[in-house]
Order: C-alpha cells, then structure tokens, then sequence
C-alpha cells in the first residue's frame, strides 16, 4: 500500500532508460524478452528445446530463465530484493511469465522458500509474491511445499559451500499428486545448486514431473 502510495505521489522510473511510468517500460521490456536465454542452469552449457542440457543429470524436466543478471534485468532484480521496492514483483513475474510456455492446467507453482531473515528485513517474501503473481495470470495454484530447514545465506559463498548448504536447506510439508506437474520458481540462479536440491525434494517426496523457472542467472564471482 506504501509503495502505491508513494508512486503516486512521485511515479516510477523504467529500470532501463528512465521513462517516467513504470519500473518497466514496453520497450525496455521487448529488448529482454527478444533477448533468449538458451543456457543450462547448472552447468552453462547449450540447452535443448526443454531448457536442459544432456550432459546434466537433473531432478527437473523443464527449464526456463528470462536472462542473464546484468543491465536492465539486473537492476530491477537488485531495487526488488535490497531496495524494497515491492511493486517490482509485477514486471518480474511478467517477464518470467512471457518467457515460459504453455503449462499443464494441473501445474502447481511451487516458490523456493525464502530465509526467514530476508523476509523481515524486506518485509514480504519476494520468491513467493512472483510465485503467486504468476499462478494468477495463468489461473494456476501456488503451494509452499518446501520449507527451509537451514538459516544459512548463500550471499557472497564459495561454490563449494552453495552446494553444500543447498543439499541441506530444504524440507518437504505437505503431500504431492502423480499425476501433477510442480513448477519451482526462484529469482536468481548462481550455482544452479538452489533449484537442483529444491526440486530434488520434490522428487523425494514422490513427485513425478517437475519443472523449474528462474528470474535470472547470475556467475559465481
């Protein structure tokens, strides 16, 4: 409400080129969108029509990625998660959305849960307010199937300790159908371990398709 407010009284400026209006202008938006990302998201290599490559042996069918973290992308990315900015949830669920094909109406859009942490410093869940964004503009459901059962923050970690704390960092509630589809949605890709053990959960807990989506990836530094 503070962030409607507020654009009122002074409006947005698109992320890339400033226009006054949104965080996203039309053009800005179709430069992402034409802009196709046809990466792995665990090992960076050449990825078939399904978002995968052959060479990983993943617990996920399906990939998608609106693009690398940088320019554009990366600053709306950065104003959502370290700027509060709570509105820019809508053009990322957009773009993500945009960038996805047709899914079975049984789908259910599973976020990667967030530390407890970033959520009371932010004030909202961004993982989850894309989520439900997209299952809104799709008509699908959105279920919190994995819970974290760690604290840790994988900010500034080696690549070494990303895949190591990821194995650990999630916990399945809940119960899964056969014959459903679960769709993991995340922000921001590093290692690829997040979503790699996330779904993996999903699997363990009996799921049979899964998919995964992702804002953006992002290289190790």
């Amino acid at each position: 409400m503070i962030d409607t407010l507020l654009s009122q009284v002074a409006p947005h400026l698109c992320c890339g080129c400033g226009k006054i209006g949104s965080l996203l202008c039309d053009n800005c938006k179709y430069d992402i969108n034409n802009d196709l990302f046809t990466q792995c998201l665990s090992c960076r290599g050449a990825a078939d029509e399904t978002g995968v490559c052959h060479h990983c042996n993943l617990p996920y069918e399906r990939a998608w990625c609106v693009g690398e973290r940088s320019g554009v992308l990366q600053r709306l990315v950065g104003d959502f998660k370290f700027q509060n900015m709570y509105t820019a949830h809508i053009p990322l669920a957009q773009l993500l959305d945009e960038r996805m094909s047709e899914l079975p109406p049984n789908t259910i859009i599973v976020p990667v849960p967030t530390v407890a942490s970033h959520i009371r410093e932010r004030g909202y869940d961004h993982t989850l307010l894309i989520a439900k964004h997209i299952a809104k503009r799709r008509g699908l459901k959105v279920q919190t199937l994995l819970v974290r059962a760690t604290n840790t923050k994988q900010r500034e970690a080696s690549r070494k300790d990303r895949l190591t704390q990821a194995k650990a960092a999630f916990a399945f509630k809940g119960s899964v159908d056969e014959s459903t589809c679960y769709l993991v949605v995340d922000d921001v890709v590093t290692t690829g371990a997040t979503m790699y053990y996330a779904a993996e959960a999903l699997r363990a807990a009996g799921a049979k398709h899964v998919w995964a989506a992702a804002i953006a990836r992002q290289t190790l530094d």
